[in-house]
């Protein structure tokens, strides 16, 4: 992944490094450079070695993600959308397996769609739960169920752009293996 400032600077973005995150809004002193640095501070309670946890770390990827689209390339959104489209609505099992089939076809996907951009909400209207706000679990189940909501209110948040995500999963699920939770 290119840096996070070059894309921000490429993207005609100038970062503050101080006060509240000027995308997500979340409360630190030094703006998104403090939300970049502590964004895993509130995934202590996961054991990532645990295939059960890796939804917790991919919902939570997207969600941060798609809070803070300007700091990231324009395809990331479409990557970081159709995946908890097909997690929320398509009620797909989500692995590290899938996540580079999706990006595959999402290659295939923009090269017929080269002129193609998701419509970003504007910045602090992206959900209002952050990264900063796991930090207050004081639960694994309690993060767990935070993260799941964080990633529903973001979801949620780009609404406009549904109907596009919604058909590259549909295109997605079609050409590849479809399996859904019970």
């Amino acid at each position: 992944m290119q840096d996070f400032i070059d894309q921000a600077a490429k993207n005609g973005i100038i970062l503050l490094n101080n006060g509240k995150c000027q995308f997500c809004g979340a409360d630190y002193q030094n703006g998104i450079f403090e939300c970049m640095e502590n964004y895993n501070n509130g995934l202590v309670y996961f054991d990532f070695n645990d295939s059960k946890n890796h939804i917790f770390r991919f919902m939570s990827v997207d969600a941060h993600a798609l809070q803070h689209p300007e700091i990231h390339g324009r395809w990331s959104n479409h990557f970081h959308l159709t995946r908890l489209n097909l997690i929320i609505e398509k009620k797909q099992i989500w692995n590290y397996n899938k996540s580079p089939l999706l990006s595959d076809y999402l290659n295939r996907y923009k090269s017929n769609k080269p002129n193609e951009f998701l419509k970003a909400p504007e910045s602090l209207n992206r959900g209002k739960i952050t990264a900063r706000d796991l930090t207050n679990a004081a639960t694994a189940e309690e993060c767990a169920q935070l993260i799941i909501k964080w990633a529903d209110e973001v979801y949620h948040s780009w609404n406009s752009n549904h109907g596009i995500v919604s058909q590259i999963a549909e295109g997605f699920l079609a050409n590849y293996y479809n399996e859904t939770t019970l």
